[in-house]
């Protein structure tokens, strides 16, 4: 089969529309920016521990 290309020159969608598509994906981006902020609380609560875990064998 022979590829086809496509060349995409004019979209039109209306401004309502396109406000609607934008606050859905900031909806959509909600849950994994928390995700995202458990993730890393959780490594720097690891380190920190280490870390923290480090410097009091050292201070003996």
């Amino acid at each position: 089969m022979e590829e086809q290309r496509v060349t995409l020159t004019n979209v039109d969608i209306p401004f309502g529309r396109m406000v609607m598509i934008i606050l859905k994906w900031m909806l959509a981006s909600i849950p994994a920016i928390l995700l995202m902020w458990l993730v890393i609380g959780l490594i720097m609560l690891v380190f920190g521990a280490g870390l923290g875990g480090f410097a009091a064998l050292m201070s003996r």
